[in-house]
């Protein structure tokens, strides 16, 4: 399994940042078999950190035609920067 995890420092956001938001996380879920999807802010300070099954479907996802036009809307009003870093999960505990 593979996260892939967003970090960013925002700009002011607008609301067709969260429309855009919502509708890439709703994508990666039902097109690219990211298997679940989370986003936190503090400040001007974001993180999302999303998993996956393998790089193939990460690959396919920063791809998407719709997701590339996000990307240049973050790139250009939304983010004054951010990183992406894709590492391998190989261990996973949990308290239930």
């Amino acid at each position: 399994m593979y996260a892939v995890i967003f970090k960013a420092e925002t700009n002011t956001l607008d609301n067709a940042y969260f429309e855009t938001a919502k509708q890439m996380r709703e994508l990666a879920l039902s097109r690219y078999n990211c298997m679940e999807f989370i986003s936190t802010s503090e400040d001007n300070n974001e993180i999302s950190i999303s998993y996956w099954k393998d790089k193939e479907d990460i690959k396919a996802w920063k791809n998407d035609k719709e997701h590339k036009k996000a990307q240049a809307l973050g790139k250009s009003l939304w983010y004054k920067n951010y990183s992406v870093q894709i590492v391998e999960i190989l261990h996973e505990y949990k308290n239930t």
